[in-house]
């Protein structure tokens, strides 16, 4: 019997692509969390226009509509997806943090100089999942073919 045969195999394979599934969309939700917890205190900032506020309530439904995609689907298409909104999530955090961008149409400037504790997390948060959705896109490419099995005539 030979390696690709092995009737363990596809229940260790199952195992790990459901664990980077949790993992990819739990990544997302402790996201979500975290701007769902600062967008009051951020809204009251700046009403005009869209409000950061609202911007964090907006990347939390995406991060929780991703998460949600790949929980259920685990595919390239729902690894793409997450892979996007966790760099976005977190390159926006990290520009934001040092670089003093002025307001721009509908939305406020969201220049922020500190680290602080929930700040950090989603940051780490969202690095995670976009390098575990990166993975699992990977991963969900690399299907192959099951070969038919050998007669013994």
């Amino acid at each position: 019997m030979s390696a690709q045969s092995h009737p363990g195999q596809s229940v260790g394979v199952h195992r790990t692509g459901m664990t980077l599934r949790i993992l990819t969309a739990g990544a997302l939700f402790i996201d979500a969390g975290v701007h769902i917890h600062l967008a009051p205190g951020y809204q009251a900032g700046n009403s005009a226009g869209i409000g950061q506020g609202n911007l964090f309530l907006l990347e939390s439904a995406a991060a929780v509509l991703a998460g949600l995609f790949v929980l259920l689907r685990g595919s390239r298409a729902a690894y793409a997806v997450a892979f996007v909104v966790s760099l976005s999530a977190f390159i926006a955090v990290v520009l934001y943090r040092y670089v003093d961008i002025p307001a721009f149409g509908p939305f406020p400037a969201m220049y922020d100089p500190v680290w602080f504790f929930e700040k950090t997390v989603s940051a780490v948060a969202e690095a995670a999942g976009a390098v575990l959705a990166a993975v699992g896109f990977a991963r969900a490419g690399r299907r192959t073919p099951r070969r038919p099995a050998r007669s013994s005539a």
